[in-house]
């Protein structure tokens, strides 16, 4: 028995099946490539900024024996000991003249003016509040005490590498110091406890926490009471009209505004004509409010929306009233998704720079801030101002900054995934 040929028309759909799967195989695969892509850039990202802060987790100190009796530091006798009096000691002299009893061979004025510029010049509050601490010392015998060493001092010895900076008679004393055990490395406890300062070994980001801080809570402050009330007016409250149609619009359109106009808005609004004070949270706080409310309007009627129609049936047939309903029912059920859009929006807010740019958020700001009205500056402003500082050493303080921006970036979108998760209902 002869086979029969195969139908044409059947085998038009199986050549017509083959191209299609092989186009979607296709896609498959330049999708996966354009994530592996991604992914392979973030890391380089990542890693590139990781290795560039590490060194900024690390200061280099030197070890310095220092007298403690009252004639060598300029004290009286029977003086009590009291920050006023530790305050009219000459601890620079004090540190100088331990260095070239260490070094009693360089005696020309150019070569000690090297070997001074090896201890960081905050080295003498650093030994006064060592000082403060431990007034016990005072009297007693000669203290071997640990000081931060200058900034290109610090790049030298952790690097390995020449800086020019580093004079060849500075690297040869190093050389010595680090043979006889005056010099190590230790743990940078002032990059998180110290604020800004013009000397990259004595600058930390404690006052930029502060500023961020209270930036952050004004911010949330304005932003969950007012865009929770806003989307529960337009979802529940406001009648279908133009009016309506035209707030929901611009609602819209601010979400895409560029963050710099907020700024200039800010700017002519709460600083010029309200006389606001300059580079204070309270100004950044409302300038970011400004910014993230239409964010949190529209995660929150989304959020609104998604609550069954069937529930605001249920409590009607109940009895339940109109406002019975919407804040025993309809907010109680939204508040995980309202939660989750306020934490993205305020993250967002909290990696914003330009808007503060413009309110003087900017300035060199070294005292830590204690409210609102205080002088401040936040996480990325500073971030902003050490990457155009000439010290190399501020390179590694400006990447672990970023560091820590995104850790808490990081931790802001994991929390705001897990209320989403925890609190999430299946209807």
């Amino acid at each position: 028995m002869n086979k029969q040929p195969p139908n044409k028309q059947t085998e038009i759909v199986r050549q017509s099946l083959k191209r299609r799967y092989g186009k979607e195989r296709r896609f498959r695969a330049w999708g996966l490539i354009a994530v592996s892509i991604g992914f392979l850039f973030l890391g380089f990202l990542l890693t590139d900024i990781v290795i560039k802060a590490l060194p900024a987790f690390s200061s280099t100190e030197i070890r310095l024996t220092l007298p403690m009796d009252r004639d060598s530091l300029g004290l009286p006798a029977d003086a009590p000991v009291t920050e006023q009096i530790l305050s009219q000691v000459n601890w620079q002299g004090l540190i100088k003249k331990s260095l070239r009893e260490l070094f009693p061979d360089i005696r020309k004025r150019k070569q000690k003016k090297q070997l001074y510029k090896l201890v960081s010049s905050g080295a003498e509050f650093e030994l006064r509040d060592r000082i403060a601490a431990h007034p016990d010392w005072i009297g007693g015998p000669p203290r071997e005490i640990w000081l931060k060493a200058d900034d290109d001092v610090d790049t030298w010895y952790k690097l390995k590498t020449k800086v020019s900076r580093i004079t060849p008679l500075q690297a040869e004393i190093l050389e010595k110091m680090s043979v006889d055990g005056r010099l190590r490395t230790v743990f940078n406890t002032t990059f998180f406890t110290h604020s800004d300062s013009r000397e990259p070994e004595m600058a930390g980001i404690r006052g930029a926490l502060a500023g961020s801080f209270w930036t952050l809570l004004v911010t949330f402050v304005l932003t969950l009471p007012i865009g929770i009330a806003a989307a529960l007016y337009l979802e529940e409250f406001a009648p279908q009209n133009r009016f309506t149609d035209f707030i929901e619009v611009n609602i819209n359109n601010l979400a895409a505004v560029p963050s710099i106009v907020f700024g200039l808005l800010g700017l002519a609004v709460f600083i010029n004509f309200f006389g606001l004070p300059r580079s204070a949270p309270i100004v950044g706080g409302l300038v970011l409010a400004l910014m993230t409310l239409p964010t949190i309007i529209i995660s929150a009627r989304a959020a609104i929306k998604s609550i069954p129609p069937s529930i605001k049936e249920a409590a009607y047939g109940l009895g339940a009233s109109r406002m019975q309903v919407v804040f025993h029912h309809v907010l109680p059920l939204s508040m995980p998704g309202i939660l989750t859009g306020a934490i993205i929006g305020m993250a967002q807010a909290l990696g914003e720079t330009a808007p503060l740019l413009m309110i003087g958020m900017v300035a060199f700001i070294v005292d830590i801030p204690q409210g609102i009205f205080d002088s401040a500056t936040v996480l990325p402003v500073q971030i902003y101002l050490w990457s155009d500082s000439p010290e190399r050493a501020f390179t590694a303080l400006t990447s672990a900054t970023i560091l820590v921006l995104l850790g808490f970036l990081a931790i802001m979108n994991a929390l705001a995934i897990f209320l989403r998760k925890h609190f999430e209902r299946r209807w």
